[in-house]
């Protein structure tokens, strides 16, 4: 090959480095003071019973410009706070999250799906007592921005979905006029990493 022919292929086979390298998604590490999942459901039709889980861990791949990423989120179950100590035990107990038997949740979505230049939602799968099935949580909002604290960009969301809870075999009281719908939630912010 002569050598101004050779120096064009390197400098394509480089460009196309550089290109690959900058579309590459970026790796995110949680956020835990705002990162939580959360359910509501509601109690005889006179209030909503409201709990939230605290210690999630995962990881989050995101590539903005391709509007592209990855999100798998595991949940401790036994972090569980509805603000009651009592029903928290009942929270934890084989009636409904059996946190003994099945002590984590996961979440796992292989994609973004964007309307333009918004996120509109997250489809993935959902394991719950040892269950898997799929789920899509809607994206009520999304934004990234200049962490001052973390020094680094933050991206982050808030997310909802209503399930079925007894296609995971939570079917506690059902038979008696308990719904069976449930709002869930995940709140999610992360810093990126070099």
């Amino acid at each position: 090959m002569n050598a101004p022919l050779s120096r064009l292929a390197a400098a394509a086979t480089l460009a196309l480095a550089l290109g690959a390298a900058h579309a590459a998604p970026a790796s995110y590490a949680l956020d835990a003071d705002h990162t939580y999942a959360s359910f509501a459901i509601d109690h005889n039709g006179a209030s909503v019973n409201r709990g939230r889980f605290g210690e999630v861990s995962g990881t989050v791949r995101f590539d903005k410009a391709a509007r592209s990423g990855q999100i798998d989120l595991t949940v401790q179950v036994a972090s569980v706070y509805s603000g009651s100590k009592g029903f928290d035990e009942h929270l934890r107990s084989p009636d409904l999250f059996d946190a003994a038997r099945f002590p984590t949740m996961r979440f796992v979505s292989e994609r973004l799906v964007f309307e333009g230049e918004r996120l509109v939602e997250v489809p993935g799968q959902l394991t719950l007592l040892g269950q898997t099935h799929p789920i899509t949580l809607k994206a009520l909002q999304f934004s990234c921005y200049s962490n001052r604290r973390a020094k680094t960009e933050a991206c982050g969301g808030d997310f909802e979905a209503v399930i079925d809870r007894t296609q995971w075999g939570m079917n506690y009281l059902v038979e008696i006029g308990m719904p069976k719908t449930v709002r869930i939630g995940a709140t999610i912010e992360a810093f990126k990493q070099p």
